[in-house]
């Protein structure tokens, strides 16, 4: 019997797909491609996840091998949060859980900085009973470790934790611990498939 949900944040309940906010900003075919390798695929952006360097250290990292300049690069990490809004049919879910007695966490690779700016904005977090983010911990998925960690923090049993992320990858390396896993591939509405997995109505 489920009775724990830990969610991925991104593109579960937070849309953050930079290749269409670069479309809509109508950033050139061949920069937007140029940032999206250069920033969101390099290896700094995962050691920002992990809690490994800062922002400025980033940038200056990234600029030594892109052709994008400095100004360029902080640009773009300036506006990570406009890239980002709820996906909000999926964030409507949580009061519903918890009214039906679920106990609800998070669990996302995120940078500490950007994080504590929504954490305090975004609506939804009021309903969590806890969760974790990869920079606190200096672990991101799929390492199995960041997954463990949540487990004993909160002293879960896997066989009773339902975890959705987006990311299949992120997902498997959940159901190795023990959990069960539900993969969304990014769907701004998992009502119904969720809903399916619990046996109840979650809309």
């Amino acid at each position: 019997m489920i009775r724990n949900i830990i969610f991925d944040l991104g593109n579960v309940l937070i849309s953050f797909v930079p290749s269409e906010y670069l479309v809509k900003k109508n950033y050139p075919g061949n920069i937007r491609n140029t940032i999206i390798d250069d920033i969101f695929q390099s290896p700094e952006w995962k050691m920002l996840d992990n809690g490994n360097i800062t922002v400025p250290e980033a940038i200056e990292s990234i600029a030594a091998k892109s052709s994008l300049n400095k100004e360029e690069i902080a640009l773009v990490f300036n506006f990570r949060r406009d890239i980002m809004f709820p996906l909000d049919d999926n964030a409507r879910l949580l009061p519903v859980l918890r009214k039906q007695g679920y106990r609800l966490y998070y669990l996302s690779n995120f940078p500490l900085d950007v994080f504590e700016e929504i954490k305090n904005d975004y609506f939804f977090f009021r309903h969590f009973d806890g969760g974790i983010i990869s920079a606190e911990v200096k672990l991101s998925k799929p390492d199995i470790r960041i997954y463990e960690y949540l487990i004993s923090l909160y002293g879960l049993n896997p066989a009773e934790s339902l975890y959705i992320d987006d990311i299949e990858e992120n997902v498997a390396a959940a159901e190795a611990t023990g959990m069960i896993g539900m993969a969304t591939n990014g769907s701004p509405r998992i009502a119904d498939p969720l809903g399916a997995r619990l046996g109840i109505k979650v809309q």
